[in-house]
């Protein structure tokens, strides 16, 4: 089973802990209609789809993406990592939510990374805040994406005319 998230600071850079985000995926999918038109014709594509939205927000961003889902069904959680990009996708047990795998992850780890928690869910905002965590609105973070995206496709074609 993999470890959650490591608990090691980043070597990179000795002084800044590694930087995640902590995605609410249901509720970032119910919260932007053109995901939650999806998940009413196919569940599994709409989660699919969000998790291509986030390996492009990783990929553009540097900061590690884990993001939890509603809906376990096993005895014990589970725990994978989405294609070659490695954003984390997370399954509760079944009997336990998605807000309550946060919360354990945003009271581990919010003292020794940087971490923000992307939900519209404001009991699970304010716990976060309380353990010392950040958060960011379904709309930023896709705004947010969005610029990150722009100006890494800036930096490409900035190098492609340097050859």
């Amino acid at each position: 089973e993999r470890p959650l998230m490591s608990n090691k600071p980043s070597t990179r850079n000795p002084v800044m802990a590694k930087q995640f985000l902590l995605v609410d995926a249901h509720n970032v999918i119910f919260a932007r209609p053109d995901l939650a038109a999806c998940h009413r014709r196919s569940p599994a594509t709409a989660r699919e789809e969000l998790v291509r939205v986030l390996e492009r927000h990783q990929d553009a961003t540097g900061t590690r993406v884990v993001v939890v889902f509603d809906g376990g069904s096993g005895a014990k959680a589970s725990s994978d990592l989405s294609g070659a990009a490695g954003v984390q996708v997370i399954y509760p047990q079944a009997g336990q939510s998605a807000d309550a795998i946060i919360e354990r992850l945003v009271l581990k780890y919010a003292g020794t990374h940087g971490l923000t928690v992307a939900t519209n869910d404001n009991l699970i905002r304010t716990a976060a805040v309380a353990a010392g965590a950040s958060t960011i609105g379904v709309e930023t973070l896709f705004e947010e994406t969005e610029r990150a995206e722009k100006e890494m496709r800036g930096t490409l074609e900035q190098l492609r005319r340097k050859r």
